[in-house]
């Protein structure tokens, strides 16, 4: 069971890695609410919106799974 679930959060993993350019076009990591900070020594970036939004679809989505399991 251990080894099912890691190879599908590898396997999640790198589709997302591989999907990263169009969900970038999507404005994903852009949303109202994520916090950028410019100065001139750095920058600071929290997607604090961003987090919200994928934390609640994947809920979703384990919860879906489970519902049929």
């Amino acid at each position: 069971m251990t080894q099912r679930v890691l190879i599908t959060l590898g396997v999640l993993l790198l589709v997302t890695g591989l999907l990263w350019p169009i969900l970038g076009k999507l404005g994903l990591g852009k949303l109202p609410g994520d916090i950028v900070i410019r100065r001139d020594p750095f920058n600071l970036y929290f997607p604090i919106t961003t987090c919200i939004l994928i934390s609640a679809v994947l809920t979703g989505l384990f919860w879906l799974i489970g519902k049929f399991k």
